[in-house]
């Protein structure tokens, strides 16, 4: 296994939650996926949690060294969280780069308190090099 690219973020949830008062579930049906929803609006503290999984897409984005563009979907970065861990599941235009750099697995680590959220991300590879 070998790493292939990091990534890290950092928000304030104050600027989640304005997000969400002003544009409500328009904002988050354009950003979450239907699961990244369902568990973020079960949680308490659910503004912190979506504050969280927006850290996490963009740092899941810097660890395959990519950025915004166009054609890309929020929901091509989802997130789904189990019991373990969180897990990215990568989707259109990340499916592609996911593809291209042979990246088996982006690990994700997300926190986040009552003023910040943070996320990394680690893109690694079992594909044997030279």
């Amino acid at each position: 296994m070998h790493i292939v690219g990091v990534g890290n973020d950092i928000i304030e949830c104050l600027r989640i939650a304005q997000l969400i008062e002003r544009h409500g579930e328009a904002f988050l049906q354009r950003v979450f996926a239907p699961g990244e929803i369902q568990y973020c609006s079960g949680r308490s503290a659910a503004t912190q949690h979506f504050a969280a999984h927006w850290a996490g897409k963009q740092a899941a984005l810097k660890s395959l060294g990519a950025s915004w563009r166009r054609g890309m979907s929020w929901h091509d970065v989802e997130i789904l969280v189990d019991a373990e861990r969180p897990i990215l599941v990568p989707h259109g235009i990340i499916r592609e780069l996911v593809d291209r750099a042979s990246v088996s697995d982006v690990m994700l680590s997300l926190s986040h308190c009552r003023t910040h959220a943070v996320a990394t991300a680690i893109a690694v590879s079992h594909a044997r090099t030279g």
